[in-house]
């Protein structure tokens, strides 16, 4: 069979290209192609069908694969009916006609035209086939004779002996062409005598008839769109004179099948229409779209308008609800529909979608209706949907849709109870079939502890759930999080249970179980727990599992418990220091991208914990969270049996390796950090707790508190300029000054920087620096300091006197405050 299409290269390009198309088309319409190269410009195309004319029916395999032999490029497949391998066959024998032109005529025009040859060996091949390719539409009919005329209509003949007369009349034909030109007669012998040398299963008598025509019919065309080999050098040296623009109209003119390209496509789009148009509701549908594109775009839509859009929306989506949500196109006019009408409207609609939930959370894009839904209903809109996947979690939780669903409302709008009811159907099928109202608890040890002959089963099914999830990569989600820590909790320290779910954390190479956990509530317990209860080995596996998640844990509100329970617990701190300070203090960033991403840091709430938390020491309780203390006096427990090194030597090892770093970074930005409240509550812990040379820092911090005049006359900076003028921190139960070793002697730093200004500090916001300063007893120029404010007595006095009213009461000023007890020294 001989599949006659012409495929014109000027919107293709190169022959690369042309591959590539080709091989596009062979594999969405489930072909095979050979693709043989005979010259540089001249391809033939075999398209093998080893199909039924049921389309439907995969016969050939995905596994497509390419050759680069000397012949060309050849693309080759395995049917699955015939379990044979496409042959590379050679190229076929270019009629002489084309192989003689010259090389200026293929250097100045490039061939139109290409052929496509069905592989007649391959069984099960079409009669007939209707394609299209490259905007051309060619028909391939099955019939007896051609009567040697040229049409888009290929016929078939199975005649062997008609074939060999074919080729026979094609060899004179081509040989006739060829006396114009001697020179290239001998060199076109010679290609062919190559050609047939590559295999010796081709001979051009073995091409059949069908092949031939095609091949006369492409000489046809040369005939009608180039000119003669006689004629071909005049003509080259007139085309120098004609315009681009000429040779694209003369192109227009001579191929008309652009024309009937156009009519292809506007015939298709007008069955396109009606196929649409015969859909059921295709009438609302196609209305209700059109009001969609209008609503949608909310900037261009006036108030007044978009009401009266959402009105005629709802009356034409009201009782059809759920002919609209299982459509890709229309479920989107129902989530529009629900985000700008009112709650009554919003109500309506999950009324008429009950019974469902179910189906449409397994929908591809009914499951974003489910979650609009759930954001903008209300508590009614919650327990009318929420009770419709009790009974079905195991299905849902593997679902690829539905799974993602469940446990956003899991996570964000279920009440506890609703919780408790959807976590307990984890424990196995009688969880999901008897339902006790007084007993709806989903921890995991009380239900054990009331029923310890449910103990083995519960946990076999609840382990095999966790393993399911963890194997399908689908680690992710919080519901599985607390069921892994119920399991967790319920497993003796040191048992084969124990064991065997540490090492399931382990096992996860990509280490994405453990990231994921870490970003949960449950999560990051059971992680603090798991690094609490593992040995020396087991921890250093977990905590390679951190690595570039380091400084994302640190800002999250549940995964810096994690950082915090490894300082606690890991007794080697130099790998837990090499885990963590890498990433969490920029150690390997440059100086200045390093110091401008610690202020921000040191300046978040959450983010800062990771970074202070080894130099606050006992006095953790004002820089934690409330929720962080329970799970770590769990880990301060457990930590008793585990772990060996004292934990006043474990973190000052981390303060020893952490403290160059944050020194150097308040030598850099001291004046920055002086602005906020956190920021001089960093300066305070590490300058009293650090290890190592602070006196570049001290320095950096007196020189800031001197040229920095809004940031010194803060309440902040006021009390950390102070506390490092006392040299230590106050202990409200002594109520005495616990100073740091070795001392700081910031009392001589300051006093050279503000010596000339010791008045206005005196009398401005912040007089108590100056009160630090006559009291310490180790300040060497106290005696300088008194000599200075009893010249100025009279303005200690003026500030003294000030006072401020407040609820209709006069009170006396910090300023007053200060300055009194300063008149008292001197």
């Amino acid at each position: 069979m001989t599949l006659g299409v012409i495929l014109s290269l000027q919107s293709l390009g190169d022959p690369c290209r042309l591959l590539a198309y080709c091989t596009s088309v062979a594999i969405e319409l489930r072909l095979g192609l050979s693709v043989l190269r005979s010259d540089n410009d001249l391809h033939f195309i075999l398209i093998e069908l080893p199909w039924q004319p049921a389309l439907e029916s995969p016969y050939i395999s995905q596994s497509y694969y390419i050759h680069n032999p000397s012949q060309g490029y050849v693309i080759s497949y395995q049917c699955k009916l015939c379990k044979q391998t496409a042959k590379k066959l050679p190229p076929p024998a270019i009629p002489k006609k084309l192989s003689t032109r010259t090389s200026s005529s293929l250097r100045s025009q490039r061939p139109q035209f290409y052929y496509f040859f069905v592989n007649p060996e391959i069984p099960y091949s079409l009669q007939k086939l209707s394609f299209i390719m490259a905007g051309l539409k060619r028909a391939v009919d099955g019939s007896e004779e051609r009567n040697g005329k040229r049409s888009k209509t290929k016929e078939v003949s199975a005649s062997k002996s008609k074939s060999v007369k074919s080729s026979s009349s094609s060899k004179k034909d081509s040989k006739k062409d060829s006396k114009s030109s001697k020179g290239d007669k001998k060199p076109s012998k010679k290609t062919q005598k190559e050609e047939s040398e590559d295999d010796d299963d081709f001979d051009i008598d073995d091409v059949s008839d069908e092949d031939i025509d095609a091949l006369d019919a492409l000489s046809d065309d040369e005939e009608m769109h180039d000119v003669s080999d006689e004629e071909e050098k005049p003509m080259s040296d007139k085309k120098s004179d004609v315009d681009d623009e000429d040779q694209k109209e003369a192109a227009k003119k001579a191929n008309p099948n652009n024309n009937n390209s156009r009519e292809s496509h506007i015939k298709q789009k007008a069955l396109q229409q009606e196929r649409k148009a015969a859909k059921p509701n295709a009438d609302t549908v196609a209305r209700s779209k059109k009001l969609w594109e209008q609503l949608r775009r909310k900037s261009h839509v006036p108030l007044e308008q978009r009401k009266k859009l959402v009105k005629e929306l709802f009356e034409i989506i009201t009782n059809r609800v759920r002919d609209f949500v299982f459509k890709h196109d229309s479920v989107r006019v129902i989530q529009t529909a629900l985000k700008y009408g009112n709650l009554e409207q919003r109500k309506l609609i999950a009324h008429e979608l009950k019974g469902t939930y179910k189906e449409l959370a397994q929908s591809r894009y009914a499951k974003f209706l489910v979650g609009k839904l759930i954001v903008h209903g209300d508590d009614e809109t919650r327990d009318l949907i929420i009770p419709e996947f009790y009974g079905h979690v195991r299905r849902l939780i593997r679902h690829p849709e539905g799974s993602w669903i469940l446990d956003d409302i899991y996570r964000t709008v279920a009440t506890k109870a609703q919780k408790d009811r959807l976590l307990r159907e984890w424990y196995g099928p009688e969880f999901v079939i008897f339902q006790d109202e007084n007993d709806t608890t989903s921890d995991l040890p009380k239900i054990i502890e009331a029923h310890p002959e449910k103990r083995g089963p519960i946990m076999n099914y609840l382990r095999e759930l966790i393993n399911l999830l963890v194997q399908k990569k689908s680690t992710g989600f919080t519901m599985l999080h607390d069921a892994m820590l119920q399991y967790f909790l319920c497993t003796k320290p040191g048992s084969n249970e124990a064991s065997e779910f540490i090492e399931l954390l382990k096992g996860d190479e990509e280490g994405d179980l453990v990231k994921n956990l870490a970003f949960t509530k449950s999560g990051s317990r059971l992680m603090c727990l798991s690094l609490a209860y593992s040995n020396a080995k087991d921890r250093k596996l977990l905590l390679r599992f951190f690595r570039d998640t380091v400084k994302a844990m640190a800002g999250d509100i549940y995964g810096h418990q994690v950082i915090l329970a490894a300082y606690e617990v890991v007794d080697d701190t130099k790998l837990c220091a090499k885990s963590f300070f890498p990433e969490l203090l920029n150690q390997n960033d440059g100086d200045e991208a390093r110091n401008e991403e610690l202020c921000y840091q040191v300046n978040d709430l959450t983010a800062r914990i990771a970074v202070l938390y080894p130099f606050v020491g006992e006095r953790v309780k004002w820089l934690l969270p409330e929720v962080d203390n329970p799970v770590l006096e769990e880990v301060r427990e457990v930590r008793k049996e585990t772990s060996k090194k004292d934990p006043a030597i474990r973190r000052q090892e981390l303060v020893k390796t952490a403290s160059p770093t944050l020194l150097e970074f308040i030598a850099a930005r001291a004046s920055t950090l002086l602005e906020t409240t956190f920021g001089c509550q960093f300066l305070a812990e590490v300058l009293f707790a650090a290890d190592g040379d602070k006196t570049a820092a001290l320095a950096a911090v007196a020189e800031a508190a001197k040229s920095h005049i809004e940031a010194r006359d803060t309440a902040h900076a006021g009390r950390l300029l102070k506390s490092l003028v006392q040299g230590g921190r106050f202990n409200p139960a002594t109520k005495s000054i616990e100073k740091v070793e070795p001392a700081l002697n910031f009392h001589a730093a300051l006093y050279e920087q503000i010596k000339d200004e010791v008045v206005d500090w005196a009398t401005g916001a912040n007089p108590f620096v100056i009160v630090a300063l006559a009291e310490s007893e180790d300040f060497e120029k106290k005696s300088e300091l008194l000599k200075t404010l009893r010249k100025n007595k009279k303005a200690l006095e003026q500030a003294s006197a000030s006072v401020v009213e407040k609820d209709g009461q006069k009170k006396p000023t910090p300023t007053s405050s200060g300055a009194k007890l300063l008149l008292s020294k001197i």
